[in-house]
């Protein structure tokens, strides 16, 4: 078995109550609602955890026993080369499979252990101290609940998503939170661009979604995140939440989505998060 496979990290969320918890508007006790969310949220995950564990020590002694039969065809052919002058050829494939047989148990622990169960215990802790961070245990994917809108054919920000990004800076500069990353991801709604200026700047909506997001992303540059941790994505009009049936739907589709990832989080196009499909 490859030394490389490695074990779940043991889980461990520890909730501290204190008599007051520092945030970036001042001092103020955590809601029991949160404390109880984060405590619940901590024994499924460790539930979680001991399953993975089960489930990998399984793979682990399949594995075994596939490289001990996988050894003993080896020596069984080299004998036979060396008696009958075996076409190396056919060792040389035996050996082929066992480097896919790794490849696919590898594949197949990455695949049931997920996000690591210490990864999203501390993403559990982080969405409790900041409720605006909506995460998903399945994915491992944190989002704002609140997304950045933007007026029709216009890519500046508003004064109102200032305070917003900054908050979120803080947190992603935290040292529970310094090795996450964050996608920024630009929309539009389903309208043709109309004001003659607006199109010379933003000539379809592809192009409008996508300097919406760079809007977003040199904001939370300026703001001290670190350029790469951040990616980004545009989707022009065709990842509507709303309808687009009135102006009211049509500005809840002109929007930017930020969402916060742990490291292991696959992302198309992060060369670090998908090193499989980048193999020569």
């Amino acid at each position: 078995m490859s030394a490389n496979l490695r074990r779940p990290a043991a889980l461990a969320v520890w909730v501290l109550l204190a008599s007051g918890l520092t945030t970036s508007t001042g001092c103020a006790l955590v809601p029991k609602h949160n404390l109880d969310l984060c405590q619940s949220k901590n024994c499924e995950l460790a539930q979680q955890n001991r399953s993975l564990e089960a489930e990998v020590e399984n793979l682990r002694a399949s594995c075994r026993q596939r490289e001990d039969q996988l050894r003993q065809t080896e020596s069984e052919l080299a004998l036979l080369e060396e008696r009958s002058g075996l076409d190396r050829n056919q060792l040389a494939n035996y050996r082929r499979e066992r480097g896919h047989l790794h490849a696919q148990v590898d594949s197949l622990v990455r695949g049931r252990a997920g996000v690591l169960p210490a990864a999203h215990a501390r993403m559990v802790e982080l969405a409790a101290k900041y409720p605006a961070l909506q995460f998903d245990p399945e994915t491992g994917l944190g989002k704002l609940d609140t997304d950045i809108l933007f007026d029709s054919g216009r890519a500046d920000l508003k004064s109102g998503a200032e305070e917003e990004l900054a908050t979120l800076v803080r947190l992603l500069r935290s040292p529970e939170a310094e090795d996450l990353r964050v996608m920024v991801v630009g929309h539009t709604d389903d309208r043709r661009i109309v004001d003659p200026a607006a199109r010379d700047a933003f000539p379809t909506n592809w192009h409008l979604s996508a300097n919406r997001a760079v809007a977003v992303v040199n904001r939370l540059g300026q703001l001290g995140l670190e350029p790469g941790r951040i990616g980004q994505a545009s989707f022009g009009g065709y990842q509507p939440v709303a309808p687009n049936a009135g102006p009211s739907d049509r500005q809840k589709n002109r929007r930017v989505e930020i969402f916060v990832m742990v490291p292991d989080t696959p992302v198309v196009g992060w060369t670090e998060t998908i090193p499989s499909v980048y193999r020569r």
